[in-house]
């Protein structure tokens, strides 16, 4: 059984996340410890709630240079929802905050006419191949909580899309060992335990 590290930084979701790793075939670890994080073989920052709270307890944990450099060794990662938005350069949601600045781009509001939160179950289709949607297919349905979203400088990273209040948006994002999905994977049944499966035999 691997070791994933799940990283505490104040958010909600954990235990969903726990349990989806234990039933996926992982021993999870829950852990605000810098030197825990640092050290792991596989790496999930989920995450529920808004950025500036995010960034904040992040930077004051010492947890996002560690995340950061724990990206930059090319070992597996994957975020959730606020652990994707927290990717990239800049979030728009209540002002605008620095974020990780991994990914280039910015996290933005649906649009005013949208009802948010985007919150259910939507179709997702895969754009482009990666092993961590190894076996499921496109068009499957996956469980979201989201009023922002991520608009990347760069196509090139967006794996898979949805589509709400006629915004198509990327669903899950990656480049090689990075890896983040915007739904919940917790909570999308078996399509989500596949695709949490799939991040733990990426573990050497």
């Amino acid at each position: 059984m691997r070791d994933v590290v799940i990283v505490d930084y104040g958010a909600g979701n954990l235990l969903s996340v726990e349990r989806a790793v234990k039933v996926a075939g992982g021993k999870p670890i829950i852990t605000s410890d810098p030197k825990v994080v640092a050290s792991a073989t596989g790496l999930i920052v989920p995450g529920v709630g808004a950025a500036a709270d995010t960034m904040r307890n992040l930077r004051e944990r010492g947890l996002d240079r560690v995340i950061s450099a724990f990206i930059e060794s090319d070992r597996p990662f994957l975020g959730v929802c606020m652990g994707m938005q927290a990717l990239f350069d800049i979030s728009r949601e209540g002002g605008k905050h620095e974020c990780l600045g991994v990914l280039g781009g910015e996290i933005v509001r649906f649009p005013e006419e949208a009802v948010v939160p985007h919150m259910g179950w939507n179709i997702v289709n895969q754009v482009s191949e990666h092993p961590i949607m190894a076996g499921i297919e496109t068009g499957f349905h996956f469980y979201f909580v989201h009023s922002y979203f991520a608009a990347p400088t760069e196509s090139a990273c967006v794996i898979a899309e949805a589509s709400y209040a006629g915004v198509n948006f990327p669903a899950v994002v990656g480049i090689g060992n990075l890896m983040a999905t915007q739904f919940h994977p917790e909570k999308s049944g078996p399509a989500g335990l596949r695709l949490y499966q799939n991040f733990i035999d990426l573990l050497s």
